[in-house]
């Protein structure tokens, strides 16, 4: 009952934000707020750990204003894996972020919200960024035997961006780790790229190398921006 009014609300205030700024962008003239992309990964890598088999197709759609960001992101690749998550996040001027995000499994029943079977991992984020250096904390918040959530799973990532190199490092317990237990599990670089194939269309590029020390797996990873 908690996660059903828990969702019922994000969405509640997301149709209201959304309506009322449609109706202001339309009497203002402005261009519309929504977008939408996909990126194409060789291989799906989420906190060190591989999920599904072979290249990966990652669609987006997406509502921005101000600092508000709403939306859906999904992952699918041809041998069957297939994620959809709803998120909302708001982010500060000064580098701080907030958000909530709903990872869902097609496949699964969407509106199961039971310990047992429950078909939604709902995680509540936050981030900080100054310069190059990222920080990120992330909290379960249930229990959801399908989403295979254990509840109170934890996730924290800190980061750097040079000028043509990013560092990472993260560690988590759950979801995360083999035996559930908190440990490493994702150091890497990164590192992009734009190829330019006209005066007017460019794509962008970018590649990781991942090592999951608590997996004691090693991946690397390509993907394009669409």
């Amino acid at each position: 009952m908690k996660m059903k009014l828990f969702l019922l609300t994000v969405v509640t205030v997301s149709v209201f934000f959304t309506n009322n700024l449609m109706a202001q962008d339309e009497e203002n003239e402005k261009p519309s707020k929504f977008s939408a992309g996909a990126d194409i990964y060789t291989s799906y890598l989420w906190r060190g750990s591989k999920f599904g088999t072979g290249p990966a197709i990652q669609p987006s759609v997406k509502f921005a204003t101000g600092g508000l960001t709403v939306g859906v992101w999904g992952s699918f690749d041809a041998f069957g894996y297939m994620e959809s998550d709803l998120y909302a996040s708001y982010s500060f001027p000064f580098g701080l972020s907030l958000g909530v995000t709903d990872y869902y499994y097609p496949g699964l029943e969407y509106f199961d919200y039971s310990d047992s079977t429950g078909s939604h991992a709902f995680e509540l984020n936050l981030g900080y960024t100054v310069k190059g250096l990222s920080l990120s904390a992330n909290y379960i918040l249930n229990e959801a035997g399908g989403a295979a959530s254990a509840g109170g799973d934890m996730y924290f990532q800190a980061g750097y961006a040079f000028k043509n190199v990013s560092v990472f490092l993260g560690a988590g317990d759950g979801w995360h780790t083999s035996d559930s237990n908190f440990a490493l599990c994702n150091v890497g670089l990164g590192t992009s790229k734009v190829l330019k194939l006209t005066d007017t269309f460019s794509i962008p590029v970018n590649g990781q190398v991942i090592l999951n020390p608590e997996r004691e797996q090693l991946f690397v990873v390509v993907g394009f921006s669409f």
